[in-house]
């Protein structure tokens, strides 16, 4: 069962997401002079949660010639951190057109031990060519989601920090008989940090 709006205002009292946006904001308050800024929303919606993506880090993959990608063997050479920039519209980080990079959560969540929870895009980056890859969270999983966004158009992109990036659909099913965190899964307790492929 997909849970709703109701159980996940209870649950983020309870912890579950930190911190807690309880209504999709659309607008926010620009240099504090009063006026409102667009923003890619974020915050609870009916059956989901949209997270933002934090400023602290987005790394971008880049080619190094006699290298291969390695998932066993992950270089942190391969990955390139990009500059924070802000304009008139807000703080960004540039995906190059056919690329792939790497951002993280700026909400910190928690896990409950019946529910799986999926990451999927937001329908504003997929429309400008930005394709977020589906990962799990699985049962018992806390942290922050290192998020993955593949730039599929020709033209560079801004994702845009502090903003709603992707949304969170949370799953109800029985209790697992092992949990993420019963098993001591390698990506519990990620960090505000871009954390890198491990075995």
């Amino acid at each position: 069962m997909i849970k709703n709006d109701a159980w996940i205002t209870k649950m983020a009292m309870e912890g579950m997401i930190q911190p807690f946006q309880p209504s999709l904001v659309r607008h926010v308050p620009l240099n504090g002079n009063g006026q409102l800024h667009p923003v890619i929303s974020y915050g609870l919606s009916s059956y989901g949660y949209d997270i933002r993506l934090s400023p602290a880090e987005f790394r971008i993959f880049r080619h190094i010639p006699g290298t291969v990608v390695d998932p066993k063997n992950f270089s942190p050479a391969n990955l390139e951190p990009t500059e924070l920039r802000t304009d008139d519209y807000g703080s960004y980080f540039i995906l190059p057109a056919h690329s792939y990079g790497l951002g993280v959560a700026l909400e910190r969540i928690v896990v409950p031990n019946n529910i799986s929870v999926i990451c999927i895009g937001k329908s504003t980056y997929a429309r400008c060519g930005i394709i977020a890859n589906l990962t799990p969270a699985e049962a018992g999983w806390r942290g922050h989601l290192t998020l993955e966004f593949s730039n599929s158009s020709s033209a560079d992109c801004r994702i845009y920090a502090s903003e709603g990036v992707v949304q969170l659909i949370f799953f109800e099913g029985e209790p697992c008989q092992v949990s993420y965190d019963t098993r001591q899964g390698k990506y519990q307790d990620q960090e505000e940090r871009v954390t890198l492929a491990k075995v």
